[in-house]
Formats: structure tokens, C-alpha cells, sequence
């Protein structure tokens, strides 16, 4: 798994967009998202469809057709320096397929910033344009307006890339042990409901992945693990960094689970990596070259994650 392209860094007075891709966002916490970031000295600008709602699926934030364009018209925007999805929830896989990737590529790389069902972003990102991205909090998230951990590690990331190079979690180990490979990742039940589509990778191989989930029970993460083993996708993986199970069961139950599963893989594994859907959550770019220490509980970054 090689490398992939460094979009550049944000400096003060940058513009931002912030679209809705999945769920539909609450207002209030988009208004005090967009507090932060101005706070940032950064220039928010709202896609115009961030505060929809669909007309049928009370769970979607507009039409896919709408949300599809918000991110196309914010990304092919030359002003538009970064975009920043407003929530997760679910609705990515329904728009994807409606990007014009040959516009988005033609735009030249910008900064990205996401998590949980933007996992499917991500991956079609790194595949479709060759870009590092950002698994760090988003802009609507009560995880990152109420946060001070979150908020400072994602804008020392866009800011100051270098003094975040190496992420210290402070978790432990799984399975012991060194590796260096590519980051990639994200939410687990969205990498394992893109196999077999157009946007994902053929495999993890010689990747650092990254994996974290909310609100599963116990026997849905097995299957989502063995689903992943059981396709080959996870031949070849170097390490596993893994995140938060916020509202999953207890960590004394998921803990010899994760252990089965991946136990098997022979690479090191390391634990409670502070990224996720866990308070104070970390930001963790993908597709950049690092070495994984799952004892000393570090991930530490080749090169900073933007120019």
C-alpha cells in the first residue's frame, strides 16, 4: 500500500466548507460548531443543503441528489480550502455513486475531515483521488463543540501538522509488538458494507488499520470482523489501531472478541487509541506512512499528515 498525496495545511482567514452527507443536522449545534471554527480564525461557509431534511427518511439529511452536490459544489470551489462534514449518521453509501469523480480529481487535493459513516468517503477518496484525509471530528458533532482534546488536536493537525506527528494514545496492547505501514480505516460496520462496491480497496495489505464503532451489539461487531477475515480483505495488514466502542457493550466483553478475531493476524495490536466515537476523540489522518508501537500506545507519522 503506498503513500498517498498530502493536501496542504490550513492558515488563518482559510475557507471551509461544512456539508451534510449522512444524517440530518440539528442547527444549534451547527451554529456552535461554527463558532469554534471562526474561533480558529478560519471563514465557515454553509453548503446550502446542510439543513435539510428528506421529504420520505426521517434519518437523512436532504435528498442524496442535494447532498451529493453540496460536497461536489464545495470541493470544486477554488476558494474552498477544506470541507468539513457537519455530522455522521447514515446516508454516504446513497449519494456516492451521484460525485463526478473526474471533476472532484480535476479540483486538486483539499483538506477532508470526517468520521464514522464518512468512512465511505474516505475510502473512495483514497482509491478515487489518491488523498490523505482526516478521521477527526465534524463540525455539528457534541463530541467536538463541547470538547477541548478533540477541538485542540484537529486544529494543531490542520494548523501545525508537525507537532502532532506522533499520536499518543496512553491505551495498551493487545497483541505486542512494532509495525510501520500505511494508515487507513474507520468506522468497522461501514468498511464491512462497502466490500464488494466500486469505492472500496481490494485489500488492507501492508496497511496500519484503524478500527472503531458505536452502538453495536457484541455478535454484529463478530460478524462485521468475520466478514472482513472471511473475504481476505485483512491479508497482509501490518497492525491495528483500535478506537472507541461508545455505546457498544462493556470493553470486558468486547476484549476477548477482539482478541479471537484478530489475535489471528499475527501483526501487533494495540487498544483504546483515543479516536472514535469516544469523548475527546483524536484526529488520525489516513493514508500516511507510520510506524504503530501497540505497547507504548503511539502512532507515530513519517511525515506530518498535510503540507
Amino acid at each position: 500500500m503506498k503513500e498517498l498525496q498530502r493536501p496542504r495545511r490550513l492558515a488563518p482567514g482559510a475557507r471551509v466548507a461544512v456539508v451534510a452527507t449522512s444524517g440530518p443536522v440539528p442547527e444549534e449545534r451547527l451554529q456552535a460548531g461554527l463558532d469554534v471554527l471562526r474561533g480558529w480564525d478560519l471563514d465557515p461557509v454553509v453548503a446550502p443543503h446542510v439543513l435539510d431534511r428528506h421529504p420520505e427518511f426521517g434519518y437523512l439529511a436532504g435528498t442524496d441528489a442535494d447532498r451529493a452536490a453540496d460536497l461536489q459544489n464545495a470541493w470544486c470551489d477554488p476558494a474552498v480550502d477544506a470541507v468539513l462534514c457537519a455530522r455522521g449518521g447514515y446516508g454516504a453509501q446513497r449519494m456516492i455513486d451521484l460525485l463526478d469523480w473526474d471533476a472532484l480529481r480535476a479540483a486538486g487535493p483539499k483538506v477532508f475531515v470526517g468520521f464514522s459513516d464518512l468512512t465511505v468517503l474516505h475510502e473512495a477518496f483514497a482509491t478515487r483521488l489518491g488523498l490523505v484525509t482526516l478521521h477527526g471530528p465534524m463540525a455539528a458533532g457534541i463530541d467536538f463543540i463541547k470538547n477541548a482534546r478533540a477541538q485542540e488536536h484537529l486544529r494543531a493537525t490542520l494548523f501545525a501538522p508537525e507537532t502532532v506527528r506522533t499520536i499518543t494514545s496512553g491505551g495498551t496492547a493487545l497483541v505486542p509488538g512494532r509495525a510501520r505501514g500505511v494508515t487507513l480505516g474507520g468506522c468497522l460496520s461501514l468498511l464491512a458494507a462497502e466490500l464488494g462496491t466500486p469505492h472500496v480497496r481490494p485489500s488492507a495489505h501492508g496497511g496500519l488499520l484503524c478500527l472503531e464503532d458505536v452502538g453495536e451489539e457484541t455478535y454484529r461487531l463478530d460478524r462485521y470482523l468475520t466478514q472482513l477475515l472471511r473475504s481476505g480483505w485483512l491479508e497482509g495488514v501490518r497492525g491495528v489501531l483500535l478506537g472507541s466502542w461508545e455505546r457498544c457493550a462493556d470493553y470486558a466483553e468486547l476484549r476477548p472478541l477482539l482478541a479471537d478475531r484478530l489475535g489471528g493476524l499475527g501483526v501487533p495490536v494495540a487498544e483504546n487509541a483515543g479516536f472514535g466515537h469516544g469523548e475527546g476523540a483524536l484526529t488520525i489522518p489516513l493514508g500516511v506512512a507510520a510506524t504503530l508501537d501497540a505497547e507504548a500506545g503511539t502512532l507515530t507519522l513519517d511525515e506530518p499528515a498535510l503540507r
